[in-house]
């Protein structure tokens, strides 16, 4: 009779293991999103620089007449300044595209495993929660009329993030890149829900009343696979334009819509069909779209501050509200996303995957603090355009975002040369004996 082998030392291939490799096509489709992504972080860089350096040269005052430029047609409650049509308007084909990210991710992507979802959100939630507790302490102890802001850094900006991660890290494991993706994927939807729910005013019932018939026509469109642009166009535009009458913030007519179109491919007998859906495709289509030439434009209009000299960076500095949002930027979303994808891996008796450290979390915590476009926009909605608070919050979240991201380059450059350390080891070792084949240490 065999001998009875002795009990494994090592963890079984069925144990939990977070940020372990998803599956290839949902590899692929991320590649592309963070290519698109990264490319959209460059040219929100090029935006914000360009705002700064014109709102800051003698030619300053014509930087702020642009943006305050007031345009539309007022019996429609459409007569905004262009500042204003910027973030109204063109950050609802970014929410748009969020939307359809958001949905495909929980009904095809990998969220759709309650296994896997879990690490991301509650990681997102712990980025929210912890942040907007720091705001509210520091601008509560200091006696601050500022508490409006509490939700401003609590937004990651996916676009900005990934851009930082683009320029430092090409050699870090796949997995990461795609946590921080699906990070602020829920991140958006937390934002969405917080700008809808507390950052709405003068609430209208028969405007979003009305609003609900354009979009059930987009709907009913949608759902019968029938995507013509000339049709599909002018509903969203009406959706959009009473929402925004309705007194709810108009980008949250975008997510509605990128709600409304279906994920899956369906056969005429009404079965599954492989290939990509209606979402997937509205999605090619609008991202480039909304990453490079909404949201940088939106940063253009919204990212120019009068710095004011040394004067006025004090004055900012010294404003709780400006200093509530840095620190929580930095150091919450640190602690809220490492912290709660720490608590959540070890509750569950899990274990990260073999070829990360904890180490790679925290790099990825910390460029998490990197808010930026929804954090402009929850500005503006908290103290109003061109108010004290608004130019200090704007001041403050450049800061914490330059910070956080200088920060998490510090982490992920020296974790990027460990990797790849590590993949020049291996193509030396080419049959996978452990000794090497080729006697000469890996350059880096």
């Amino acid at each position: 009779m065999a001998d009875t082998p002795p009990p494994p030392t090592s963890p079984q291939p069925s144990a939990r293991r977070v940020f372990a490799r998803g599956s290839y096509l949902e590899y692929r489709r991320i590649a592309e999103i963070l290519r698109l992504e990264t490319v959209g972080g460059a040219l929100l860089l090029i935006a914000t620089a360009a705002a700064l350096v014109w709102a800051n040269s003698p030619g300053g005052e014509g930087y702020f007449a642009l943006r305050d430029t007031r345009i539309g047609y007022a019996p429609w409650h459409l007569e905004l300044s262009i500042g204003a049509w910027a973030a109204d308007g063109l950050l609802a084909l970014f929410f748009f595209v969020a939307g359809l990210e958001l949905k495909r991710e929980f009904v095809a992507g990998d969220l759709r495993r309650p296994a896997t979802a879990l690490v991301p959100i509650v990681a997102a939630c712990g980025g929210v929660a912890v942040p907007a507790l720091i705001y509210t302490i520091i601008n509560v102890a200091a006696g601050s009329d500022g508490l409006r802001g509490w939700a401003i850094p609590t937004a990651t900006d996916i676009a900005f993030a990934l851009a930082v991660l683009a320029v430092i890290s090409s050699h870090l494991p796949a997995a990461l890149r795609t946590f921080l993706l699906t990070l602020a994927v829920v991140d958006d939807l937390i934002a969405i829900g917080i700008i809808a729910f507390f950052y709405s005013s003068g609430l209208e019932p028969g405007f979003l009343a009305l609003a609900l018939v354009p979009l059930g026509l987009f709907a009913l469109l949608v759902q019968k696979r029938l995507h013509a642009w000339y049709l599909l166009a002018p509903l969203g535009v009406a959706t959009w334009a009473l929402v925004h009458a309705s007194g709810v913030h108009a980008t949250v007519a975008g997510v509605l819509l990128g709600f409304m179109v279906p994920v899956l491919r369906r056969r005429r007998d009404g079965g599954p069909e492989s290939g990509p859906g209606l979402a997937e495709t509205f999605e090619h289509a609008l991202r480039p779209l909304s990453a490079g030439v909404a949201v940088p434009v939106f940063a253009f209009f919204s990212a120019g501050v009068a710095l004011g000299g040394f004067e006025g960076l004090a004055s900012a500095v010294a404003d709780p509200v400006a200093m509530g949002i840095a620190v929580a930027l930095v150091a919450g979303k640190t602690v809220g996303v490492f912290g709660s994808t720490w608590l959540v891996t070890k509750t569950r008796h899990a274990g990260l995957d073999s070829d990360l450290s904890w180490i790679d979390v925290l790099g990825l915590s910390l460029l998490a603090g990197v808010g930026f476009t929804v954090s402009l926009l929850i500005a503006e909605l908290s103290f109003g355009p061109g108010s004290a608070h608004d130019e200090h919050a704007k001041v403050a979240i450049l800061a914490g975002s330059l910070t956080a991201a200088l920060l998490a380059t510090v982490v992920l450059r020296a974790r990027n040369r460990h990797y790849r350390r590590v993949e020049a080891a291996e193509r030396i070792d080419a049959d996978g004996d452990g000794v090497p084949d080729v006697f000469q240490p890996p350059r880096d």
